[in-house]
């Protein structure tokens, strides 16, 4: 019996992995319509944290964090790309990956932007499910990050993303 669990365990790790991997190849951009399903962990982040002071309310695109509507959210764009959109199972809220962070690269983390320190804290850190709802662009995201390779992490998505392209 233990063993037929363990296969079982085995055989959804499988087959979740297989499904990222689809959705993640450049291909599976044009799957419009076809909404995936993704674990990840969450974390949340805000504009007045010591962290994010120096950009303020900016995000990557040099735009607004917005909380209203669609919420901004960071990521590793080689992972999930500038512009991909997505909702967290059991919640409508919509938000768009418009931002990233060092501490995300490499990791299947995704940083929610929050308007307050109190709604950060709130959320604190989380594994979710989220629905993939569009792909964002590797090209974009490869286009904002060539001039910031200064940096070793986004050096790390840079090429990451030139080898999905």
């Amino acid at each position: 019996m233990k063993l037929i669990h363990l296969s079982l365990v085995g055989l959804s790790f499988l087959v979740t992995s297989c499904a990222l991997d689809d959705f993640h190849n450049k291909n599976a951009a044009s799957t419009k319509g076809s909404l995936k399903t993704v674990q990840v962990r969450t974390t949340a982040y805000t504009h007045s944290e010591p962290g994010h002071r120096r950009y303020g309310r900016s995000n990557a695109v040099g735009t607004q964090l917005a909380a209203s509507g669609c919420n901004s959210a960071a990521a590793d764009w080689s992972r999930f790309p500038l512009g991909t959109k997505f909702k967290i199972l059991g919640q409508k809220q919509l938000y768009v990956i418009d931002d990233y962070g060092s501490a995300l690269v490499g990791k299947n983390t995704i940083d929610l932007y929050m308007p307050s320190r109190a709604m950060m804290n709130h959320w604190g850190s989380r594994d979710v499910t989220i629905e993939l709802v569009e792909l964002g662009s590797y090209e974009n995201s490869l286009k904002i990050l060539r001039p910031r390779c200064r940096a070793s992490y986004i050096r790390r998505m840079a090429s990451i993303l030139q080898s999905k392209i």
